[in-house]
């Protein structure tokens, strides 16, 4: 990463190139939209508190009297004050309910900072049913390797679980995703020279034992166990009667088996040690992004509450929440008066070069080859803006600029005239350039991301290195009242075979039935709780949530030659 901070040469002429505000916050629409977002995000904050809970207050006291922490307790004597960005809070928000629920899926992730080295942080919830790992827990262990993992990030576990969930063993232990994934990671992030550093806190047992002992450090408090297999299943497999700290406590593992490299008297003196080695790393060579001293934007970042509106009857300008979002609201926009339901350009975000890809609410008029004019609606992909987007996103990787797309998209435009003008064969050009793009992507779900806009937009499925999403966020194949209206269509079909005449009433009890369904799946909470999204982020902290992606992103230092391979034309 080059930082070049150093004043620009001193020239006549300066490119004019901040984005021009046309918001008016007096108006009645402004103060509706704030108080809306508002509302939301509140709601969705609360949920967030009630998820960091864990297993509830019994649960909290039961840990205590062991003489540990809590996960998030650990976590905030072990970074640097306010620095931890949780991934994943949601996951599996609403699942296993039969179970009792499984709160963040019982293990806690996210960036963090130690004397103001960028790590990853994995540390069990013993809380939530003693640390077990259900079918998402592995997954989003998973993840967060996966992250750390494409962006070369130190990784600290704090191990404190019970191992897999065995009544839903099945979907936990075999495939590739899967447990055993985590130690497969654990290996190939050690071949890449990422530094692990695992502390043994609590129970670390059956398989689950191998992650601590993959790592370059490993650390265990007095009170822990490691072992293959705990007392019972001993006694039960071999006859052998033998004590937890005998089989596998901490003195055991540091004076006899050797596996333990520290062995502390309890959680903060283990805290204090992983710092302290920490602090002693030394500095890796770091990316080619640019980036230069921050600005902060010209316009105020909490205005975005009141430009931001989800109603097709009231489109907005995308560049206003732009303007509140990049250095100094400044914006060199390409290609802007062609295929201008795709908003393409450069800035920067936190001193970072970026090039943006986001879609563009307003409605616009456009002259097509023959001369006609026509009006594209706004957040809808035409032949040109494809095009444009797929030419703009092979010129960021030729000159490494990192990528930030901004979702608020309906889907491909269709009709004659958008199959005629080879609306298929841009769209294919555009998802070849962001499947093959070397450089990091970072996506912002803002609104809807429907059908294969969602995709060329850089979906989860084309590998961004982090999904934020906000609130407002709305994530399927098509928007709620088209997929009802296709789904009753279908239903009704099927009755009428059958010999049943559904009344005018019956079609709208099924519609609003099927919509009140289809509408829950396509909230960003759904989600998250699926890791479909790694943060559900405040509007106003998109701009800081970005710069720790970039932050992130610009400590792996490999960028792979960029070829598209055969692109249609």
């Amino acid at each position: 990463m080059a930082d070049r901070s150093e004043a620009p040469p001193d020239h006549t002429t300066q490119v004019s190139n901040v984005l021009k505000t046309k918001v008016d916050p007096t108006s009645a629409g402004f103060e509706a939209n704030m108080r809306f977002l508002a509302d939301l995000m509140s709601q969705v904050r609360n949920e967030g508190e009630k998820i960091c809970e864990g297993g509830g207050t019994k649960a909290v006291e039961n840990q205590h009297g062991k003489g540990r922490l809590t996960a998030r307790e650990r976590i905030e004597l072990l970074v640097d004050p306010k620095t931890f960005f949780e991934l994943g809070i949601y996951a599996a928000h609403g699942m296993y309910e039969e179970w009792g629920g499984a709160s963040s899926a019982g293990v806690i992730t996210g960036l963090a900072r130690i004397h103001t080295r960028m790590v990853m942080i994995i540390a069990n919830d013993a809380t939530v049913k003693a640390g077990a790992f259900f079918p998402m827990t592995s997954k989003k262990v998973i993840r967060a390797q996966n992250i750390a993992i494409e962006n070369r990030i130190p990784t600290i576990y704090l191990v404190d679980s019970a191992g897999v969930f065995l009544p839903l063993q099945e979907d936990v232990f075999p495939d590739t995703d899967d447990f055993g994934r985590v130690f497969r990671n654990n290996a190939v992030m050690s071949a890449l020279g990422i530094p692990q550093t695992a502390a043994i806190m609590g129970m670390c047992v059956a398989g689950g034992g191998y992650l601590p002992v993959m790592c370059d450090h490993v650390l265990m408090t007095d009170g822990s166990g490691l072992f293959l297999a705990g007392p019972a299943l001993v006694q039960a497999a071999i006859g052998q009667k033998v004590s937890a700290e005998e089989l596998g406590g901490a003195a055991m593992h540091s004076a006899i088996s050797g596996t333990v490299d520290f062995r502390e008297p309890d959680d903060p003196t283990c805290l204090a040690r992983i710092r302290s080695i920490v602090e002693k790393w030394g500095y890796r060579r770091q990316s080619p992004w640019d980036r230069k001293k921050p600005v902060e934007p010209a316009l105020a970042a909490e205005e975005i509450y009141g430009i931001y509106d989800s109603s097709p009857a009231h489109p907005y300008d995308m560049k206003e929440i732009l303007a509140r979002v990049l250095d100094g609201s400044r914006f060199d926009e390409y290609k802007p008066e062609y295929g201008k339901t795709l908003i393409c350009g450069y800035g920067r975000i936190g001193g970072f070069a970026v090039g943006i890809v986001a879609n563009q609410k307003l409605h616009a008029q456009q002259m097509d080859h023959e001369g006609k004019k026509r009006i594209e609606f706004g957040g809808v992909i035409y032949t040109e803006s494809a095009e444009k987007a797929a030419r703009f996103i092979m010129d960021c990787n030729q000159n490494l600029i990192p990528l930030v797309f901004f979702h608020d998209v309906n889907g491909f435009m269709v009709g004659r005239d958008a199959e005629w003008s080879g609306i298929i064969k841009a769209g294919a050009k555009m998802v070849n350039a962001v499947s093959n793009s070397v450089v990091p992507k970072i996506t912002v779900i803002v609104g809807g991301s429907f059908g294969a806009g969602h995709y060329a937009m850089c979906g989860k499925a084309f590998d961004p290195r982090f999904v934020f999403a906000w609130p407002t966020a709305r994530y399927a194949v098509m928007s709620g009242d088209s997929a009802a209206g296709t789904l009753v269509e279908i239903k009704v079909k099927q009755l009428e075979r059958g010999g049943t005449k559904l009344s005018d009433e019956d079609k709208k009890e099924l519609y609003e039935s099927v919509k009140r369904t289809y509408d829950e799946q396509t909230d960003p909470r759904y989600g998250a709780a699926r890791l479909w999204i790694d943060k559900i982020i405040d509007p106003v902290e998109t701009r800081d949530a970005i710069t720790q992606a970039l932050e992130a992103a610009s400590l792996n230092p490999d960028v792979p030659e960029f070829k598209v391979g055969v692109l249609q034309t």
